[in-house]
């Protein structure tokens, strides 16, 4: 700045009018990499809207601008938030549901189906985030028409951001005949009733989960696939015992290992019952199903014929893990806030839809 004070401010006016040459000139605001040469205390001003903002800090790619004109919003670059979000678990009927869809930011670890952690969130301040929360699917009976249905997606959506959508496992199958009883395709794929043979319910998203298990008809000893989980396949049923549910993946993301995601377990008559998945799967029974794990995004249990119903999908879940000292505290939906696990770290988990802004 020149240090000539503005022949219309008056001596004791306290205004410093700048040279012309000290004031970045442009179309368009300052970006965030706009990376000035003269550092902190650069003024840059809008020609197109008359607003004039001050870089008061230059790092490197991640230049903060502070509106000092008569506009409004100033330019701060985005921060980086991990996230965990798993889609609603499958219904049961026979076969064992599908577990919700599993999705990874956080350190090294895996998404479902064999992939890689996905990249962070970068949320810019200021910008409301929403969070969808998929419900479990609902329960089947394995001897009428079918209703066991798919779990339901979590998303996590803003104007900002693509939308990261985790999708709802794939229902079990039932008994009556060979289209009843095939296991639906979801996140991770249901487990498919005896009837037909049919193989299981298959992942039709990549990076979420794996397929559901065949069932196998074999008289009295028939047995239902096990509903596919995030980390393994659900088990085939073979000739006196039903399929075991696929595994889940666990996640530290919380601060403690957790397993989450698992498929539930087959179906059965005379047959041994499949176990359930790790992380929320239903064990399958010989009788009524079993639930899956209640945001833990787990396949329910298979349940038997003879009138016996199936059970419900578990809830997904969204967990948010961001530096505190980026955290706003704007929420709504009543997440559980963490700050005491981890130093210097709040953790925001959605058990039911909220927003988060940043």
């Amino acid at each position: 700045m020149s240090g000539i004070i503005g022949n219309n401010a008056g001596r004791d006016s306290g205004v410093i009018a700048t040279a012309a040459g000290d004031i970045t000139k442009s179309t368009s605001e300052p970006a965030i990499d706009a990376n000035p040469a003269g550092g902190v205390g650069t003024v840059w001003l809008r020609t197109t809207t008359g607003e004039m903002y001050c870089c008061t800090d230059a790092t490197t790619d991640a230049n903060v601008w502070t509106n000092i004109g008569g506009g409004s919003g100033d330019i701060i670059p985005p921060y980086a938030v991990d996230f965990l979000a798993i889609g609603g678990g499958a219904g049961s009927a026979y076969g064992g549901g599908g577990a919700g869809g599993y999705r990874n930011s956080f350190s090294t670890e895996a998404s479902g189906g064999g992939a890689s952690s996905q990249d962070s969130l970068a949320l810019v301040p200021g910008t409301q985030y929403t969070i969808t929360v998929g419900v479990g699917g609902a329960a089947g009976v394995a001897d009428a028409v079918n209703t066991a249905a798919q779990g339901v997606d979590t998303t996590i959506t803003g104007s900002d951001i693509t939308t990261i959508t985790s999708t709802g496992g794939g229902f079990g199958g039932g008994y009556t005949n060979s289209t009843n009883a095939q296991g639906g395709d979801g996140a991770s794929g249901g487990g498919s009733g005896p009837t037909g043979n049919n193989a299981g319910g298959v992942s039709d998203q990549s990076g979420e989960g794996y397929a559901g298990g065949a069932g196998i008809d074999a008289g009295s000893n028939h047995g239902a696939g096990g509903g596919g989980g995030a980390s393994e396949v659900g088990a085939d049923g073979v000739s006196g015992a039903a399929g075991d549910g696929g595994d889940g993946l666990a996640s530290s993301i919380t601060g403690s290992s957790v397993t989450r995601a698992g498929g539930g377990g087959g179906g059965a008559h005379s047959a041994s019952v499949g176990a359930a998945g790790l992380g929320g799967g239903g064990i399958g029974t010989t009788g009524g199903g079993t639930a899956g794990g209640v945001n833990l995004g787990g396949g329910a249990g298979g349940c038997t014929h003879s009138g016996f119903p199936g059970e419900a999908g578990g809830k997904g879940v969204v967990i948010l893990r961001m530096a505190t000292a980026d955290y706003s505290g704007t929420t709504t939906g009543s997440p559980t806030e963490d700050q005491s696990t981890v130093a210097d770290t709040t953790i925001l988990i959605f058990n039911d839809d909220g927003t988060y802004t940043a």
